[in-house]
Order: structure tokens, then C-alpha cells, then sequence
């Protein structure tokens, strides 16, 4: 491809030809991925789509991608309707599909090794738009090229005041502490926080309190519980802080329950709320590696498949990541991570572009 050496952050190889797709990366961090014959270029971020700027630096480099005069057979975009990579892809007049978000992260991470067939992804971030307007972000799937199915997921968190909650920490405690049957103590607890005062009856009446399964919110609780940034300037900066204080992880016995393919935190929880921060910072890693790899385990045995992979910004923490794969390692479970491209959604429309080639190779 002669694409422009301004757009290349990555140019992946591919393990066989495959046809022209265009990969349009979802809301944060949105990047955009070309594919065409046996290589992929993908682009560099242009950031959160959420304001003029960076949505002019996205069309601009949309534009230097497409000037190079390949025409993509497909755009491969969110499922999420709103985001403007979406309506970026309908605007093309070319054939287009919608991605389930986590389905492409595990494409990213398992085409980026090169390879190909049936594997297990595990995509943990802070949200990805689920089939049913559904808030996923804690999700096992079983993926095979642009199929996929849920096989395992997070229990499912309320989530006061709904977006919000993803720089306000102590709202995802605050859930915690209501689904504890504990929701009076809501007001006292977080008494320096505005609305504090109204989250008990919201979360009793379930206004605007959706529900969702994300692994990042599951971290921004414990966060809250552990007194760890209760507001954050931007998302994941409370995780990262409690990432630090990480050293020595440990693992809670019976800090989870897995039924049916729900993988339940609560026990941990519980035990968080009242820890010293390092100490909690400590069991909070170590007993999520653990579940997790329970969950992947079970996965496993179910499916027959023994490789997974990793992708959503949950994995940019290495002290999670690092114990989870040595769990699995030791498990004889082969496990795929990015290498040149971030396992968060600066690498989605890698995947994205994947599914876009594979699924106009069916349609031929």
C-alpha cells in the first residue's frame, strides 16, 4: 500500500491476503486501520471523538488514508450508533458492518500473532456497547473470525448517574455498598461528595443506574471503597493510582464466585471496604488475576480451545496482567497480548478491519 508514512503508528503482516477493509475505531483514543492484501497500516490516535478539534484531525486522516486510491469493499465500525467514527462508515458509500466492540478487540490481539481459527478473548475495558443497548466491559468470548459468542462475562454493577460514575469512584463504591443491603450509609460515607444525599433512592428506584459488566467500573469501585482518588481528572486515574500501590499481590480465598458463566467479585468486595489502601491495593490484584483465570479456565473446558486473548484497556496494568498470565501459563493455556499495538482502543480498528475483510470474504 502507499499510504502516507505520517499515518503509520503500526504496519502489521498479515498471515494470508485478504480483502480491502477499513477499520473506523470506535469514541476514545480513535484510530483508523487500512487492510489490503497481506498487510495492515494502522494509523495513529486522533484522540476522544468528543470535540471539533479532534474530530477534524479524524476526518483528516481519514482523507490521507483513502487518498492513496485503494477502495475498501467494507468500513467496519462500533456497534455503538452515536459514535461519529459510525456515522463516518455510513457516510462512505461502501458496504459496512458493525463490530461488537470486545469482539474486535480479541481480533486485534489474536491477527496481530497471526493467527487464525476458533480462540477464546478475553476483553476487559471500561465500556463496549453489547447487543440490547447492553453496557459490556467484562466479557469471555468465544470468537471464530466474525463470529463470536458471550460465554462468560462480570456480574453485572449499577452504575449511579450512568457516565459519570467512570471519574467519580466513589458512586461505583456506593453501588457496592447498596446492593450490600447498606445503601443508609450512602450519605454519611461519601458526605463531601455532591449528590451523595440522592444516591441511595436512585439506586433504589433505578434512575439513571444502568447496569453494566465493565471491568473498569468493577476497578473504580474498588477504588472507592479503598478511599483511593474518589473523583479522578480523567478515567482509569484512580486504577492507576491503586496499580501502584500494588506490589506484593495476594489472592482472597473464596474472593469470587463463578456460576454459570458469572464471575461475581462481591466476597472481595466486602472485604475491601474498610482496608488499608496498600493492603487492599494488594488482594484486589491478586484476587482478580485469580478469578479472572478461573473464568478463563472454565472457558476452557467448556470450548476445548486452550489459547486466549487479551485485549481492552484493563490490560495497560501490568500488575494484573502479569499475574493472570502466569496463572494461565502455568495452566497450559497459551495466552496472545498486543505487542505493537495497545490492548485499549487505540488498536480497535485493527480488529475491526479484520472482521470487516473476513466477513466480505464470505459474502464473495
Amino acid at each position: 500500500m502507499n499510504t502516507a508514512p505520517a499515518l503509520r503508528e503500526a504496519v502489521l503482516p498479515l498471515p494470508r491476503p485478504l480483502p480491502v477493509s477499513l477499520g473506523m475505531g470506535a469514541f476514545l483514543k480513535a484510530s483508523l486501520c487500512l487492510v489490503s492484501g497481506s498487510e495492515a497500516v494502522v494509523t495513529g490516535t486522533a484522540g476522544d471523538l468528543g470535540g471539533l478539534e479532534t474530530v477534524e484531525r479524524y476526518e483528516a486522516m481519514l482523507a490521507e488514508l483513502l487518498a492513496s486510491g485503494v477502495q475498501p469493499a467494507c468500513a467496519a465500525h462500533d456497534l455503538h450508533p452515536d459514535f461519529h467514527s459510525t456515522r463516518a462508515a455510513l457516510g462512505l458509500g461502501c458496504r459496512t458492518l458493525a463490530v461488537q466492540h470486545h469482539h474486535a478487540h480479541t481480533l486485534a490481539t489474536q491477527w496481530e500473532h497471526g493467527a487464525e481459527g476458533p480462540v477464546l478473548g478475553l476483553s476487559l475495558d471500561g465500556f463496549g456497547l453489547g447487543p440490547g443497548n447492553q453496557s459490556w466491559g467484562g466479557e469471555m468470548l468465544w470468537v471464530d473470525g466474525p463470529d463470536y459468542r458471550r460465554i462468560g462475562h462480570l456480574a453485572p454493577l449499577a452504575q449511579p448517574g450512568g457516565d459519570i460514575a467512570a471519574r467519580e469512584p466513589w458512586r461505583m463504591a456506593a453501588a457496592v455498598l447498596h446492593g450490600q443491603g447498606r445503601g443508609g450509609e450512602i450519605a454519611g460515607r461519601f458526605a463531601d461528595q455532591p449528590h451523595a444525599a440522592l444516591l441511595d433512592q436512585m439506586l433504589d428506584r433505578q434512575v439513571n443506574c444502568p447496569k453494566t459488566s465493565s471491568c473498569g467500573r468493577l476497578f473504580d469501585a474498588a477504588c472507592g471503597l479503598l478511599g483511593i482518588l474518589p473523583v479522578s481528572d480523567f478515567e482509569g486515574q484512580a486504577p492507576m493510582a491503586m496499580e501502584a500501590m500494588a506490589t506484593d499481590p495476594q489472592v482472597m480465598q473464596g474472593g469470587w464466585v463463578l456460576k454459570n458463566g458469572t464471575l461475581d467479585f462481591a466476597p472481595l468486595l466486602t472485604r475491601l471496604d474498610g482496608m488499608d489502601a496498600t493492603g487492599g491495593a494488594n488482594l484486589f490484584h491478586g484476587t482478580l488475576a485469580a478469578g479472572f483465570a478461573a473464568l478463563v479456565l472454565a472457558a476452557r473446558d467448556e470450548t476445548g480451545l486452550d489459547s486466549v486473548a487479551f485485549g481492552g484497556g484493563c490490560f495497560l496494568n501490568r500488575v494484573f496482567t502479569t499475574a493472570l498470565t502466569e496463572v494461565l501459563q502455568n495452566n497450559s493455556v497459551t495466552v496472545l497480548e498486543p505487542r505493537k499495538l495497545s490492548p485499549g482502543d487505540a488498536g480497535l480498528s485493527f480488529g475491526q478491519a479484520i472482521a470487516g475483510a473476513l466477513h466480505t470474504e464470505r459474502m464473495t
